[in-house]
């Protein structure tokens, strides 16, 4: 059994209908029920009780939380995945001890109403508001932020109710069970991971934030800075000439690289990478290089240089991403992807080795009429590092370098 799509999700969440949402099995891999506030019942919040038997609790936004003085429970969280819980509460009025399904939904309807004030409510109470991440699911991949995105897909207030589901023999529900609760009671399944890719696609991550003439060495181009709504980390584009929708645009996506671009590292092929691309640009007469943060692959300077330090003792470039507990590479294309649309660029020539560059950028919407090759003899320090990209991570480049 496959799991719905996100579309389908957001239909029966805008409906009133409960959700299955699954995390990633490295993470918590746990499943939780969820269920719209807006639209939330009684009866939901007694299928939650009897079926998901989990800490019923209420995904709420910052701002909610502030409005209704929802303080942290502690001072310092040290909680594994860092769920941002406030003190609990119920309502003021209309409840008898806070914890029946109708207790629990009258306690609910205080905090959706926003003409409600902090004195509506009692503290400690039986509902446990959580609040999310601002950038949802993008910023944190929880259960939490998964809530409120899907309110927001929904065009509901961002509030939602979650569980979650336990098995009957008392351990958490994984992926196997969930999926037979799902067709146990008719249950649409999503992913995190489907959600976040969903809302990488759809939604706008990035804002321009100025442009200037950029004169180099290389030529004379357009700088454009960026900067990602989501982590506020900062973005450009250089640009050569007036890039119009209809043409084939030569592209360059390039990551940032502290030690090559700028020290003139000889232990990896980038900056070598990234003078040639603005001189084929300049060339051309007309292009554009995105200039991404996300050092060392994604993992960030620090680690980057520690991973130098394993690679020194004997590992690979992926072997040290994988002892400092990382993926061989964490880089993401949807901001760039999102950037070179900003600028125009519909049909591109993209200069990479790297397969699953061209991969990620096409399931943007941007189309890759070709590619073109990028790639430098080996030099003394870095043939290891290069025969590794091209033996683990499947890079197109040349077949004289030594294993």
């Amino acid at each position: 059994m496959k799991l719905n799509t996100i579309k389908e999700a957001i239909n029966d969440f805008k409906n009133g209908k409960m959700l299955i949402v699954v995390d990633d099995e490295n993470r918590e891999n746990e499943g939780d029920f969820i269920v719209s506030g807006e639209k939330a019942t009684p009866q939901d919040i007694n299928f939650m009780m009897k079926y998901g038997r989990g800490l019923i609790c209420t995904s709420v936004s910052s701002k909610k939380a502030k409005k209704m003085n929802l303080n942290p429970m502690v001072d310092d969280n040290t909680e594994n995945q860092k769920t941002n819980f406030t003190v609990s509460v119920d309502a003021k009025d209309g409840i008898t001890t806070g914890i029946s399904a109708k207790d629990r939904w009258q306690t609910l309807q205080v905090l959706i109403n926003d003409d409600s004030n902090p004195e509506d409510l009692v503290r400690p109470g039986h509902m446990f508001p959580l609040i999310a991440k601002d950038g949802g699911v993008l910023q944190r991949a929880g259960h939490t932020e998964a809530c409120l995105d899907l309110a927001k897909l929904s065009k509901h207030k961002p509030i939602a109710l979650l569980v979650e589901i336990v098995d009957d023999d008392g351990t958490m529900a994984r992926r196997e069970s969930l999926l037979k609760i799902s067709k146990e009671h008719n249950i649409k399944i999503i992913s995190i991971a489907d959600l976040i890719a969903y809302r990488k696609k759809f939604d706008k991550l990035i804002e321009q934030i100025s442009t200037v003439p950029f004169p180099t060495d290389f030529g004379d181009f357009e700088l454009r800075l960026f900067e990602d709504k989501i982590n506020g980390d900062h973005h450009v584009a250089v640009i050569k000439g007036e890039i119009k929708e209809d043409e084939d645009i030569l592209v360059r996506v390039h990551s940032q690289c502290l030690t090559g671009d700028i020290f003139g590292s000889l232990r990896c092929d980038c900056g070598p990478q990234l003078e040639s691309s603005l001189k084929m640009i300049e060339e051309n007469g007309k292009g554009i290089l995105v200039y991404l943060r996300q050092e060392g692959r994604g993992i960030g300077l620090k680690n980057k240089i520690k991973a130098y330090q394993l690679q020194d003792e004997g590992y690979d470039t992926v072997e040290a991403n994988h002892k400092l507990g990382f993926k061989a590479d964490l880089r993401e294309y949807g901001i760039g992807a999102q950037i070179l649309l900003d600028c125009n660029v519909r049909k591109m020539r993209l200069l990479t080795n790297n397969p699953k560059k061209i991969i990620s950028l096409e399931g943007f919407g941007l189309k890759i009429v070709d590619r073109v090759a990028i790639e430098f003899e080996p030099n003394k320090v870095n043939n290891k590092y290069l025969s590794t990209k091209r033996d683990k991570l499947g890079h197109l480049i040349m077949e004289n370098i030594k294993k």
